[in-house]
């Protein structure tokens, strides 16, 4: 059985790559007070959205879908979901709610995962949530013929609960003891628990809502305001390789995390660059609210849509920023392309 534990980390670890990462990482993190004391109510708005792009990207992630509309109003509670899918995105809010509200209590011990996984499946009629796989299941792949073949094979039914047991209480005596950096401890358990594969289903989702409690307890709030399980969406197929990467040997004890460590905490540093750039735009408000809608279509490279500068600009509604869209076409400052939900505007430098 594989030995989970984080007292002696491997060596080869810590690449020169890795210790940059972590330090920029530290360095954001350092001027991520005065970011959130910036703009209050800005950064208000921009939790609201990051909540809906969390729910809605970790259950893509997994083939869970519904519309933009729909995905809006479950997260805001303003409707009841109406199907199985819609039932596992309001399973999803429920538990990303009571991290943002109670991370500071939460101590990541096996009890709490299986109550977060219950709460994930508590607007599902089937009683899947709350407990340990009860069968063992694999990791497949599929390739572009079709064909399929076992990418890893976790750890067995009977094992897992001794197995979730261990790797909670291992991390939590790691962070206890401070021998090693928690931004290098958070991916290996993130890791361990999907090598581990507890839950007959939700396993990923699962995945991603732990790496938000732990790195909030850690001090990096930066999930709050800008989704890290949309940029892991944007990057699955790296995602998917660091897993591959990470995974051969690990029940032998001889797998090598650096791929996976490299991969996590370059979705966290993207997302303290973006959290940076967001709020020193907003911090820029001298400048009126079209001037600003011109701005961010003159420093962007490539289509922006109408959501994207909402995004980026919150304060500003939708009809402002479709008035000053109309404005720039007018004038020859952008050219509109595709039709429809497809819209998008790009400079022109004709």
């Amino acid at each position: 059985m594989r030995d989970i534990g984080y007292k002696n980390l491997r060596e080869g670890i810590m690449t020169p790559e890795v210790v940059k990462l972590i330090a920029s990482i530290h360095e954001y993190k350092g001027r991520q007070e005065l970011f959130i004391q910036a703009k209050p109510d800005i950064l208000n708005a921009m939790l609201e959205i990051a909540k809906v792009q969390s729910v809605g990207a970790s259950n893509r992630i997994e083939g869970i879908y519904t519309t933009d509309e729909r995905l809006s109003a479950i997260v805001k509670e303003k409707s009841e979901p109406k199907n199985r899918s819609e039932q596992e995105i309001a399973g999803y809010r429920e538990v990303l709610a009571a991290i943002h509200e109670n991370y500071d209590y939460i101590v990541p011990r096996a009890g709490v995962l299986l109550q977060f996984h219950r709460d994930l499946y508590s607007f599902s009629p089937a009683s899947t949530g709350g407990h340990w796989k009860n069968s063992d299941n694999i990791i497949e792949e599929t390739d572009r013929a079709g064909n399929k073949r076992v990418r890893f094979q976790p750890v067995p039914a009977f094992e897992t609960a001794q197995a979730m047991d261990t790797l909670c209480n291992e991390f939590i005596a790691a962070v206890n003891q401070d021998k090693y950096d928690q931004l290098l401890l958070i991916p290996i358990f993130i890791f361990d628990f999907l090598c581990i594969h507890p839950f007959n289903d939700g396993n990923g989702r699962m995945s991603r809502l732990l790496t938000l409690l732990l790195l909030y307890r850690a001090g990096y709030m930066v999930g709050k305001y800008i989704s890290l399980e949309m940029i892991i969406e944007k990057s699955k197929d790296s995602y998917y390789e660091a897993l591959a990467d990470s995974s051969a040997g690990w029940h032998e004890n001889t797998n090598n995390y650096e791929p996976f460590i490299r991969y996590y905490l370059g979705i966290i540093l993207n997302a303290y660059k973006e959290f940076s750039a967001r709020v020193e735009h907003l911090q820029n408000r001298a400048a009126t609210k079209p001037e600003r809608v011109k701005n961010i279509l003159a420093n962007k490279t490539g289509k922006v849509t109408k959501a994207e500068i909402a995004i980026l600009c919150p304060d500003i509604s939708i009809s402002t920023i479709e008035t000053a869209l109309s404005a720039l076409l007018k004038e020859g400052f952008i050219i509109k392309v595709g039709s429809g939900k497809t819209t998008a505007y790009i400079r022109n430098y004709s």
